[in-house]
């Protein structure tokens, strides 16, 4: 049974890699994104989230983010964001906008988002934690309903 709560562990992050559904225009777009940004550009879209998750009250107190460190992934998302809307990918920005409205721009973002987080739910540290947990399972309760 600990193989089912390992597959459970993995399937709550495994959302992250989904992709949504998204027209021709948009997926030229999605495509124009990632050709144009590195695992080192994902690697810091996947901080600036963390560190934009951060200044949640709840999560405050688990990171020690500064106001410097939020200023400078702000910097580095608006020329990464800027390089890439205004200079890599124009004419798929331009078409995914025309073709499939403002949202076309919102989706590729979102799997660009993705990638970025792939970046780090890759690394084995990052797995390991988050199959830790599964150590403290019922792991009686999931026999009883997996034995059946």
């Amino acid at each position: 049974m600990k193989n089912i709560v390992a597959i459970l562990a993995a399937s709550l992050f495994a959302t992250i890699a989904t992709p949504s559904v998204a027209g021709p225009a948009t997926d030229a777009l999605t495509t124009c994104l990632a050709d144009n940004t590195t695992g080192k550009d994902r690697k810091d879209m996947a901080r600036w989230v963390f560190i934009g998750m951060s200044a949640h009250p709840e999560i405050q107190s688990l990171s020690n983010v500064t106001q410097a460190d939020r200023e400078a992934f702000d910097r580095k998302m608006a020329t990464l964001v800027t390089m890439l809307m205004t200079e890599n990918c124009t004419e798929q920005v331009k078409l995914a906008r025309d073709k499939e409205g403002s949202n076309a721009l919102k989706d590729a973002f979102e799997i660009i988002g993705r990638l970025a987080m792939q970046e780090l739910m890759s690394n084995q540290n990052v797995n390991v934690a988050f199959t830790t947990f599964t150590k403290y399972v019922d792991q009686n309760k999931f026999n009883a309903i997996f034995s059946k």
